[in-house]
């Protein structure tokens, strides 16, 4: 992988989420498994937002907003609905995803997590790997996540991860960008698979 290639934040939502624009009421519905939540005055660009979201992983900023940062106004909407979104870190390439990180549950919350310089970090004991066609599938027995590493590059640095390592030893012994692995070790650790020792 070239040294130059840059990660990016993608979002969607979950496949079984339903998104209703009520236009008279100007409220959008969404529907999933866990009922039913409403955002009350949307507005448009929200509302276009949560219809690419639905078709599938987007950039935000993709999302037109002729009103001004859409990061602020969508970062509160996605907080809210974090069980619904599905997190996915990708590349600036044509090769697909690195990894996607699915709520299942009512009360899952993705946030980014920066780790310390030198903190050295492990994935838990309880961590499951299997496999699927779309990759390896990392859960833990009553979490909030389920993390689908769907390129080798994301299985490597998860694979390191077996044993208490710093980040920066995860790039030092992987031939990938730095910023590549601590962004996967971010994501791993944001979903619960990976953790302080």
């Amino acid at each position: 992988m070239p040294a130059d290639m840059v990660t990016v934040d993608l979002w969607s939502l979950a496949e079984d989420v339903v998104v209703e624009h009520d236009e008279r009421r100007d409220q959008v519905v969404l529907k999933s498994r866990w009922g039913v939540d409403c955002l009350e005055g949307p507005g448009s660009a929200v509302r276009e937002a949560l219809r690419r979201m639905e078709l599938g992983p987007m950039l935000l900023a993709n999302a037109s907003d002729a009103q001004g940062d859409l990061y602020a106004v969508m970062l509160p909407v996605l907080s809210r609905l974090s069980h619904l979104v599905v997190r996915t870190l990708g590349v600036d390439d044509l090769r697909g995803p690195l990894l996607s990180v699915f709520p299942v549950a009512k009360n899952a919350r993705f946030k980014l997590v920066w780790l310390p310089d030198g903190r050295r970090v492990r994935m838990p004991r309880q961590v499951v790997v299997t496999t699927v066609e779309s990759g390896l599938v990392l859960d833990v027995a009553g979490g909030a996540h389920r993390v689908v590493l769907h390129r080798p590059e994301a299985a490597l640095v998860a694979a390191m991860l077996a044993w208490p390592v710093t980040p920066d030893k995860v790039s030092a012994g992987l031939p990938l960008p730095p910023e590549l692995t601590e962004d996967v070790i971010r994501y791993l650790a944001a979903a619960g698979m990976a953790a302080p020792v």
